[in-house]
């Protein structure tokens, strides 16, 4: 028997499998990487030795409106390690500068003060300018331009208008602009709903470029980096995190040449093959990634590669904030055919794309291919109103699974964290 751990939530769960039904443990290489230093310190380190960018309090110098983006409370990034140094070297540069940190919520609801409390600490809360974006804001909005995709960039005003534009983040696979962080930060980060929605159209989401862990020709990739070019981001620090949400990585620099050392650095850990299985069990990694059942899509992809076409994938997700997202939830839960509403979203050119309509196409797709058992603390109607399977322990889940397929005999593959890996498809032969 073989123990395996699967975060949830702030928990974990734990369930020991039968070795002859392991297909496969799909973990990135992240869990054995040894760090040379400690979170802070690399952080330190990559400011002390930026790529392709002189240090930030050299770019600080005569830039007297200095606005800093950073993460909402979606995303596992350690503001509190980040943010400090950050305002240390702006500082350094320019100790009378005007600073605005700018919560980039993308089209998230906007954080809570006890979220921006522990995310940043409360001293920063109590004695930073903190700026929480709306993408509906219309009057807080720029037209920076037409993105390559034809819609209009719409960028925060305050990013625009700032004399020097930083922002923080964290890289990890991403279900289809194949990383995040860097040129995240603008878009979706500080956009337009408009903006977002014409950058999330089906036709980029169904792309077979529009990926985990592909830059190269894919189109969403394609809009955020001439977003965070026209508003003139010029430097960024990013990390890279371990399951345990610890830095093991950091970068820092010109936000292209940086975010390209951090993908590398990840793209060298995170990538595994795909097994044959009938079940798979995937997470997205605990909190505060598995708040809601929108977020939990993306590790869902993860299992997705790797399960066969009818299997059964069992997605663990505490969904302690529910669904995340009216139009997400209607656009599933108010049509009872699958495929009639992936049809209707494909038949819509860029200019037609509705909010969340990219999450929603996405589970579509994963529906069409598989089941899905949906493990949370929601209420089991509302899980079967978005076309999945309630259950509420991994034991109960397997037991569905198996009913599902109509055998007792299956080959299950684990995946304790779906969004750290890049599941890439057997070479054939």
């Amino acid at each position: 028997m073989k123990e395996i751990l699967f975060p949830y939530g702030k928990t974990k769960k734990s369930h020991l499998f039968d070795e002859r039904e392991l297909a496969g443990l799909l973990t990135s290489s992240i869990e054995d990487y040894v760090p040379t230093e400690e979170g802070d310190t690399l952080i330190e380190q990559a400011l002390a030795n930026p790529v392709g960018s002189p240090p930030l309090c050299e770019l600080a110098k005569g830039k007297n409106n200095i606005v800093i983006i950073a993460s909402d409370h979606t995303r596992p990034v350690p503001s509190r390690l980040i943010i400090p140094p950050m305002l240390r070297e702006v500082r350094k540069g320019n100790p009378d500068a005007k600073i605005t940190i700018l919560i980039a919520t993308g089209c998230h609801r906007g954080t809570t003060k006890d979220e921006l409390v522990a995310k940043f600490g409360a001293e920063i809360v109590a004695h930073e300018h903190i700026v929480i974006h709306d993408c509906d804001e219309r009057e807080n909005l720029v037209n920076i331009g037409t993105l390559p995709s034809g819609g209009a960039c719409e960028i925060n005003r305050l990013a625009i208008d700032a004399d020097l534009l930083i922002s923080e983040g964290f890289i990890e696979p991403h279900f289809f602009a194949g990383y995040s962080g860097g040129r995240k930060s603008v878009l979706p980060g500080v956009a337009g709903r408009s903006t977002v929605l014409a950058n999330h159209c089906s036709e980029f989401i169904a792309d077979e470029h529009a990926r985990t862990g592909i830059l190269e020709g894919n189109p969403i990739h394609r809009d955020m980096v001439w977003a965070a070019k026209q508003a003139n981001l010029k430097f960024i620090v990013n990390v890279v995190l371990n399951a345990e949400k610890e830095v093991i990585f950091a970068t820092a620099g010109d936000p292209f040449a940086a975010h390209g050392a951090g993908t590398e650095f990840l793209s060298s850990l995170c990538g595994v093959d795909a097994v044959d299985a009938d079940i798979v069990i995937t997470t997205n990694g605990g909190y505060p990634l598995d708040q809601n059942m929108y977020q939990a899509v993306k590790g869902m992809t993860a299992a997705e590669a790797t399960v066969r076409s009818g299997g059964v994938i069992i997605m663990l997700a505490a969904s302690g904030d529910g669904i995340g997202g009216d139009h997400f939830y209607h656009q599933l839960a108010d049509e009872p055919d699958i495929d009639k509403t992936m049809r209707i979203f494909l038949s819509r050119d860029r200019g037609q794309t509705v909010p969340d309509q990219w999450q929603t196409q996405i589970l579509l797709r994963i529906l069409q291919h598989a089941h899905v058992v949906y493990v949370s603390e929601m209420p089991d109607d509302t899980v079967r109103s978005m076309h999945m399977h309630p259950a509420h322990s991994i034991d109960g889940a397997l037991k569905l699974a198996k009913q599902l397929l109509g055998k007792e005999q299956v080959r299950i593959a684990a995946i304790p964290d779906g969004v750290s890996v890049i599941v890439k498809a057997k070479k054939e032969g």
